[in-house]
């Protein structure tokens, strides 16, 4: 009987991949299960190193995992890439995976609490409707704009205008009706808005990491909290700079043979 040491997983939400490799880095058994019948595989796992790329469902399971004696591995996914082999597939995938969690020098995602995850949750639909705001918003303008009728840009403006754009003589009775429509929805995403703001701000009240945060010049709540929720343990950093660089806010290097290029600001984290 081998003795298996790491297990690759790729992701999805209905079937998913699996490469187990022994203790010498040999695959030792690759499986495509559905997800009724990987969870019942996984349960019956000896303990392992469990790895899997930080995607969707991927805190999840990697608490799952924990929770059953594992060392749960996250990777970003971009790390993944260098160790696929061919081409992409869920296989080659899970092989990549595992192969890259036997990396002694590879950077691994700390798995997020529920709680975090619930947080992020709310701010992650607030980001939502505040797309949907917006695009409403300038939806509705280019509509008005075909009659004649030229709005401010923010939505304060185009609130303020809106009592007075459903009884506009310029306007149609069709428009008219469908104004009044927009101002229900506008008046609910607002609502929902500000439902989304009093969480956050209750949890960057509530949170240690989210108060000391939120001392910093030009910090607020929305920051605040999305921070303590986003940084599992702030003590993966070795300093300032290192937390910039996860955050992308350093640029992109793309530096060879002696000669350093800098790319752009990336923004984007490859460790969330």
């Amino acid at each position: 009987m081998y003795e298996l040491t790491t297990v690759g997983i790729d992701l999805a939400k209905d079937v998913i991949a699996v490469c187990v490799l022994d203790i010498h880095g040999a695959i030792v058994e690759r499986r495509v299960l559905r997800r009724e019948a990987f969870e019942r595989w996984a349960a019956q796992l000896a303990p392992s190193n469990v790895a899997m790329e930080a995607c969707g469902s991927a805190h999840h399971w990697g608490r799952w995992f924990a929770a059953r004696g594992h060392t749960a591995r996250l990777i970003a996914a971009e790390f993944v890439v260098p160790f696929r082999k061919g081409g992409k597939n869920d296989g080659a995938d899970a092989e990549a995976i595992a192969i890259a969690a036997r990396q002694p020098t590879m950077r691994f995602v700390p798995i997020k609490t529920v709680d975090q995850q619930a947080i992020l949750a709310w701010h992650a639909v607030r980001e939502g409707w505040k797309k949907e705001r917006t695009a409403l918003l300038n939806r509705v303008r280019g509509l008005v704009a075909e009659f004649g009728i030229v709005i401010g840009r923010s939505s304060d403006k185009f609130l303020n205008a809106l009592p007075t754009l459903v009884e506009d003589p310029r306007l149609p009775d069709p428009i008219h009706a469908l104004l009044l429509e927009v101002r229900e929805e506008f008046t609910s995403l607002h609502a929902r808005l500000a439902r989304c703001d009093a969480q956050i701000a209750a949890h960057a009240r509530n949170t240690s990491v989210a108060k000391r945060a939120s001392e910093l010049l030009g910090v607020g709540p929305v920051t605040s909290s999305a921070l303590a929720a986003t940084v599992p343990d702030a003590k993966v950093f070795r300093n300032g700079r290192q937390f910039g660089a996860w955050l992308g806010l350093t640029p992109r290097q793309h530096s060879s043979g002696g000669r350093t290029r800098l790319g752009r600001i990336t923004e984007n984290s490859v460790n969330k």
